[in-house]
């Protein structure tokens, strides 16, 4: 079984192929362009993807030792994600389950970071609590199966990784944010400053705005722009920011602990990447002696590999798409209870 996975929602185009249940390939190519405008550039990101998508599954066949014919199911995202990205993907893996006859799935892109833990040697135990921090999304999910989940909370404005960029262009540090924070933070006293962390009437919802707003007054009432802030007090902006980012996550994360009956915690999405929120949750789960799997750094960002394992695991299940399957802007409903 060679499982084909494009992934095109974003700033990255990947694709990845899984051949009897290995990754045989991975390949990743970021759009880096995007920084000099502070943030992607839909029509930009869209060309991008244009360009690069049939190079990169000719380099993953190459890579893989098979021809284009030996590929048995065919994968992409379908979202959520931005529309002219997704089209891109979305449509070159339709084009090809139409010529070679091969059967097609759309894949939720949340649900590829969902499950990118089992790309791991050390893999999430069912039920596992699912933690998915991303540019786009925040989300708290018992994960029962492969095609049972439930959620239990999600971001009700801005996501975490979405804040770190915002917060990140307050400082002057550039886009992307979430590595530029972590890098600051590191010089920074995490202590220094008491940010708010929203209480929501959901216990296990976030909502990053007010912090990204106290970030903003701060800096209003205490220096004159970003061009003005002496390093150590950036530093311990970026820190006491990051430090609540990490306090909120951790919070609802031990809410759930304490409410529901999981095996393992999985750590997900491309905000998991960053070492403080990975330290957090690394104690959390030590504290309810419960295993954590965290991928590695080329599993949290966007990647091609965990749409195909998330396809193959579908195609499994016995799911298929139509051909006339159209891009979704959120979650799908299909697995969640």
């Amino acid at each position: 079984m060679n499982i084909l996975g494009i992934e095109s929602s974003c700033d990255e185009t990947s694709v990845a192929i899984i051949s009897n249940e290995y990754l045989t390939a991975n390949l990743i190519s970021s759009q880096d362009f995007h920084s000099k405008y502070g943030g992607v550039v839909p029509e930009l990101s869209s060309r991008a993807h244009l360009q690069i998508v049939i190079p990169l599954v000719k380099d993953a066949l190459k890579k893989s030792g098979l021809n284009l014919n030996d590929i048995d199911v065919i994968c992409s995202t379908a979202g959520p994600g931005l529309i002219g990205a997704l089209l891109v993907g979305l449509t070159f893996a339709k084009g090809l389950s139409f010529s070679l006859k091969k059967p097609f799935i759309a894949v939720n892109h949340i649900e590829g970071h969902l499950y990118s833990g089992f790309l791991m040697e050390d893999k999430p135990e069912f039920p596992f609590l699912g933690i998915v921090v991303s540019g786009g999304h925040t989300l708290l999910l018992l994960v029962e199966s492969f095609t049972k989940i439930k959620k239990l909370g999600s971001t009700v404005d801005d996501a975490a990784g979405e804040a770190f960029d915002k917060v990140a262009k307050m400082l002057g540090l550039g886009y992307p944010g979430g590595p530029n924070i972590q890098k600051a933070a590191a010089e920074g006293n995490p202590e220094k400053i008491k940010f708010p962390i929203a209480e929501l009437k959901e216990p296990y919802n976030f909502s990053f705005s007010g912090l990204k707003t106290s970030v903003l007054r701060y800096i209003q009432n205490n220096f004159d722009g970003s061009k003005n802030i002496p390093e150590q007090d950036l530093n311990d902006i970026a820190a006491s920011f990051q430090n609540a980012v990490v306090r909120a996550l951790s919070r609802n994360t031990v809410r759930a602990l304490n409410n529901f009956e999981v095996n393992s915690i999985s750590l997900a999405g491309g905000v998991a990447a960053n070492k403080a929120i990975q330290e957090e949750m690394t104690k959390v789960a030590a504290k309810f002696n419960k295993k954590i799997v965290i991928p590695r750094a080329e599993f949290c960002g966007d990647n091609a590999a965990m749409i195909a394992f998330r396809g193959l695991k579908l195609f499994e299940a016995g799911y298929t798409s139509n051909l006339s399957y159209s891009p979704f802007p959120g979650l799908s409903k299909k697995h969640f209870v």
